[in-house]
């Protein structure tokens, strides 16, 4: 066959175009995760940003937005955290919700919707996690959120070491759990971009004097710390009275206490390294877990999964799992559990009481789901 220079050259166009398209599509793809999600705060919250407790993160991409509201009469101070791990959505979509309802009557609330905000800017790689995930309004128009990593994004904090040493403990861990936000407590001033944003949450809630701190994550069925509380010492009273107030509102729920030999989560060292009562809290989310099969939107917002219908047929879940486990449950769950902690704290010290409306019912989430509950964009 004679050699035919022109088709040769064409079919080389014809690639260089194709494989030109196909970066294009996906540069888009990876650019949009670093666009922020738009929150419409109630009236009353005031938008600070995190680097105002700690310079050392100002101009960073660690820096996250701080949302304050106080109500009209003085009472304790509650720190709502989501969003430590993006890849848990229920945890920042939890804090969303209290963000853009509620309405302080007596104390003061601080939000931190987006920790690690690092995080929201990528997918953890072999996952197949969505990159985003949507709600209809009651007006048909849709709020979407990302749906990030576990870990900071490897452009902002690289390469990681072979072995992560915690600073203060000297215990050994992976390295890549130096991305790892709750590894990274209570953080360094002058260590990698993860642990100053660590070091940057602990100034914030020492310097607001932080009666009751929230941590709030998902995890997989199959793990037994799931639809659980995790408290330090510190606050393992107030955590009991929580776990049978929930158990006699039919909403099951663990208690465990934080464990002394792992280090650098919120639990154990803001309980150790300040004033504040630390609590951590799980829901229980298919998409975390290592029985799944197809992950995609719908697997995140529903948690419907045959393989995981087997495994709790099989006995092998630490969640009640039937055919599913909807976002709006697990929103539903970690919701119930804060109001609860408000209405307990009082009981510990009356003068620390934290009142807050305007949070839907566990029933009236876990049926409707988020969606009525966010408010519509203009």
């Amino acid at each position: 066959m004679a050699w035919k220079p022109g088709g040769n050259v064409q079919t080389a166009l014809f690639l260089i175009a194709a494989v030109a398209i196909v970066a294009f599509g996906a540069a888009r793809s990876f650019v949009s995760m670093w666009e922020m999600d738009t929150i419409v705060p109630a009236p009353g919250f005031e938008k600070h940003m995190l680097s105002e407790w700690f310079e050392g993160i100002k101009d960073t991409p660690a820096d996250t937005p701080v949302y304050i509201q106080e109500g009209s009469e003085p009472g304790g101070t509650v720190f709502v955290m989501g969003g430590t791990h993006p890849n848990e959505p229920a945890s920042s979509l939890t804090a969303v919700l209290f963000l853009e309802r509620a309405k302080v009557h007596k104390g003061r609330l601080i939000i931190v919707p987006f920790a690690n905000i690092m995080a929201f800017t990528h997918n953890s790689p072999q996952e197949a996690h969505p990159q985003r995930i949507s709600f209809t309004l009651p007006d048909g128009s849709l709020r979407s959120f990302r749906y990030g990593s576990r870990a900071t994004n490897p452009i902002y904090q690289w390469p990681d070491p072979d072995v992560y040493i915690h600073p203060q403990s000297g215990q050994e861990l992976a390295g890549s759990e130096r991305s790892n936000l709750n590894r990274a407590h209570p953080g360094t001033p002058d260590g990698a971009l993860t642990q100053r944003l660590a070091y940057a949450l602990r100034q914030l809630v020492m310097a607001e004097k932080v009666d009751l701190a929230f941590d709030l994550h998902e995890a997989s069925p199959e793990y037994p710390v799931v639809n659980a509380i995790v408290a330090h010492e510190k606050s393992m009273e107030l955590a009991a009275m929580v776990a049978m107030e929930l158990e006699i509102s039919d909403i099951p729920i663990r208690l465990e206490p934080s464990p002394k030999n792992l280090r650098g989560l919120t639990h154990r060292e803001w309980g150790d390294y300040t004033d504040t009562m630390p609590i951590l809290m799980e829901t229980g989310n298919p998409s975390q877990g290592r029985l799944r099969g197809r992950t995609d939107e719908d697997l995140v917002l529903t948690g419907a999964d045959k393989y995981y219908a087997w495994a709790a047929d099989l006995g092998l879940l630490f969640i009640p799992y039937e055919t599913d486990q909807p976002i709006g449950l697990r929103i539903a769950r970690h919701t119930s559990a804060l109001m609860s902690f408000f209405d307990s704290l009082a009981f510990l010290d009356p003068s620390k009481e934290v009142v807050v409306s305007g949070i839907p019912a566990f029933g009236e989430l876990a049926e409707n789901g988020l969606g009525p509950y966010l408010s519509p964009l203009d």
